[in-house]
């Protein structure tokens, strides 16, 4: 038997049998593409979490970070949260880590016994490498014992060796020859006349040299053994034997044991000592740790095998499953802030338990199988809502943590100058600054001094930076948002960041992108557009010359003035 106990990264099912010493982690994660207040909001939520005693909340991503997110954490010394970009349930999550085995060398007994003492249905069948070589299932080895009144042979039949007989009875050995050797043997009881005994053996067609005789003190049938030159003779009882026929059984080279049992358990526990070699099933299901349980769900859904093996690549098994496994709600729990829609969520955000949602942005289209706890307000950052909490419940935040959430109510409101910001974000600046040790307008400086995003990065990734895709009716959009100190370093790139967003816009199946330009001095913007020419000759707003950009005076706020507009546009071009 090999027992695989396998740690590490798929070892969830072992964990899961801890749930009532140590829970699992609830992920809190901002939005793909992370912005400031994605990252600020998941760092100060699992903060206060763990204030009120929830330790369980961790903050984690589910983007890169960029040079103003940099600058924030730097200067309040907080390590970036942990990258997660995919929680998309997978085999590796549900699969059962600690398995019992058997080999084909394995006997009936011993694999009927794990089958017994663990509860299980099936054992995966492995080679002394630990690859998979097939399954045996408890309907294969009760097939394998049912009796078959028309198939008298196969009653008998046993593929083993004498030391397995020997080890399964537990006999005592008077003597044994070539006990190694796995041969085909047929099991009889020596419960006949003796004048029959021979006769009744030839006419079944069974040769002696393939037959275990059982039988009790009879010394006339156990004589009759010596004579015909039986390969086993098995007494019952735990009765004495002769001298006189085991000094026989030595010069005939037959094996010769006793068993502690009666004549009908011994002969059972004799087929229940076939080995498994020839039972099991080697046409398995095998798959990977990585796989997606939805993918899975289909593979196996009209199937009926009672265990479905996990191996790595080299064919090792490293975890087995179930059917009802793969049927169980997903045990993965993740919280968002600062969004609410599926298309800016983590990958696989729809396959996993939402626990919480807390956001400033208009409603999306996040469906939950359970209430969940939803705080949307509209406030001028999610930041603004966390730093709240703790004040709400009187809990005074570390240092660091109070510079985290005045870095991302200053970041997403542009230090209180954009329309989204409320008298709370002035409120909670002035409670948090003591407690960090910092001014706002020397923070705003760090922030928006941070570098441009522009100039450090290449035109992909400036649209990717702050990126989000939004659902209106059956249309799909994106509109990225990036924030410079003036226009000049943007109009250096103007082409490169027109082609950039129209791939995007291509690679993505959308139907228009947008990329708006945030002039942090003057709190204008510029909006460039990939899209069709319906779409830009709608658009009202001043355009520069024949080009896709558009100058939008006093717009800075995405949420607040950009996605509205974007709403009624679509309206009024009957598209929605």
């Amino acid at each position: 038997m090999f027992i695989f106990e396998i740690s590490g990264l798929f070892n969830t099912k072992i964990i899961a049998n801890l749930e009532h010493t140590m829970s699992e982690p609830i992920y809190i994660f901002g939005h793909k593409n992370p912005d400031a207040d994605a990252i600020c909001s998941a760092l100060a939520y699992e903060a206060y979490k763990h204030a009120i005693g929830q330790t369980e909340y961790i903050a984690a991503r589910c983007g890169n970070s960029n040079a103003r997110i940099d600058a924030i954490l730097d200067r309040f010394k907080t390590p970036l949260p942990r990258f997660i970009g995919d929680v998309t349930p997978r085999v590796g999550n549900i699969m059962q880590s600690m398995v019992r085995t058997v080999t084909k060398k394995s006997t009936c007994a011993g694999a009927l016994e794990l089958i017994d003492q663990y509860d299980v249905r099936a054992l995966p069948v492995v080679d002394d490498g630990g690859q998979i070589e097939g399954l045996v299932s408890i309907f294969q080895l009760g097939e394998f014992f049912i009796p078959k009144p028309h198939e008298p042979r196969a009653m008998r039949r046993v593929k083993t060796c004498v030391q397995s007989i020997i080890d399964s009875l537990n006999a005592k050995v008077l003597h044994a020859d070539n006990i190694d050797e796995i041969e085909e043997l047929f099991v009889r009881i020596g419960a006949m006349d003796i004048r029959s005994f021979g006769s009744h053996h030839k006419e079944n067609g069974l040769t002696s040299d393939r037959s275990i005789i059982v039988v009790g003190d009879r010394r006339d049938i156990q004589e009759r053994c010596l004579e015909l030159g039986v390969r086993l003779l098995v007494i019952t009882g735990a009765l004495e034997v002769d001298e006189e026929v085991i000094e026989r059984a030595r010069e005939s080279n037959i094996s010769l044991i006793v068993s502690p049992y009666d004549s009908a358990t011994t002969s059972w526990i004799i087929r229940t000592a076939t080995h498994i070699d020839g039972l099991f099933e080697p046409k398995v299901s095998c798959f990977s740790a990585e796989d997606h349980i939805s993918s899975v769900k289909r593979r196996i859904a009209n199937s009926n095998d009672p265990l479905y093996l996990v191996v790595n690549d080299e064919k090792q098994l490293i975890g087995v499953f179930s059917k009802s496994d793969i049927l169980r709600p997903s045990r993965t729990r993740i919280a968002l802030v600062d969004h609410n829609e599926l298309g800016q969520a983590v990958n696989g955000a729809s396959e996993v338990q939402i626990t919480e949602i807390l956001d400033h942005h208009r409603l999306g289209n996040i469906p939950t199988e359970q209430p969940i706890l939803f705080i949307n307000r509209p406030v001028g950052s999610t930041c603004s809502i966390v730093a709240d909490l703790f004040k709400t419940h009187k809990l005074t935040p570390e240092p660091n943590i109070a510079g985290i959430m005045m870095s991302g109510i200053i970041s997403d409101t542009l230090l209180l100058n954009s329309p989204t910001a409320t008298p709370l974000e002035s409120e909670l600046l002035d409670w948090l600054s003591p407690i960090a040790g910092i001014e706002p307008e020397a923070l705003a400086d760090i922030i928006f001094t941070a570098g441009s995003v522009v100039i450090n990065s290449k035109p992909a990734e400036v649209i990717s930076s702050d990126c989000k895709i939004y659902d209106e009716g059956e249309l799909r959009f994106s509109v990225s948002q990036i924030e410079e100190l003036g226009f000049d370093k943007f109009w250096k790139k103007e082409d490169a960041l027109g082609k950039a967003l129209e791939a995007y816009r291509i690679k993505e199946k959308l139907f228009f992108s947008f990329l708006l330009v945030t002039d942090i001095n003057s709190h204008d913007s510029l909006l460039v557009v990939a899209g069709n020419d319906e779409l830009k000759a709608s658009i009202n707003y001043p355009q520069r010359g024949q080009s896709n950009i558009y100058e939008l005076s006093g717009i800075v706020s995405r949420k607040k003035q950009l996605i509205p507009y974007i709403s009624s546009l679509l309206k009024t071009m009957g598209v929605v």
